[in-house]
């Protein structure tokens, strides 16, 4: 299982890697495994700005539908349109061509609150 040292993690399982004043989000190696095949992605929030912790959409599994949690507040400006095509490559690449949202952060302060790799692998138990 990777898990990467140059991005944050949240406790429901997305990640967050920031590029100046915008980020990019998604979901960890670990919650695509625990998920299983990955069939289908919604994302009805673009051009919509959330607060930390608010669903920003849903990603759906053979089995199961979770919801997916914004790490920090931002305006959703994109959503990884590949993933309307292929959503399996979150499956595949999880930290790369798998990211599910853009943001533009509107409160940088929240990024401390988040994990770095090494607390969330204490979090999974590795």
């Amino acid at each position: 299982m990777k898990i990467l040292e140059n991005l944050k993690y949240t406790k429901d399982h997305e990640w967050l890697k920031v590029d100046g004043d915008e980020a990019f989000i998604g979901v960890s190696d670990f919650a695509q495994h625990e998920l299983g095949d990955i069939v289908f992605i919604d994302v009805p929030t673009v051009g919509e700005t959330l607060e930390k912790e608010e669903t920003f959409g849903s990603i759906e599994a053979v089995k199961t539908v979770s919801d997916m949690y914004m790490p920090i507040s931002g305006e959703i400006l994109e959503f990884n349109e590949a993933l309307e095509a292929d959503p399996a490559i979150i499956n595949t690449d999880p930290y790369g061509e798998g990211w599910i949202i853009k943001i533009k952060i509107t409160n940088p302060t929240e990024i401390k609150d988040l994990m770095d790799a090494t607390a969330y692998k204490a979090e999974l138990g590795l």
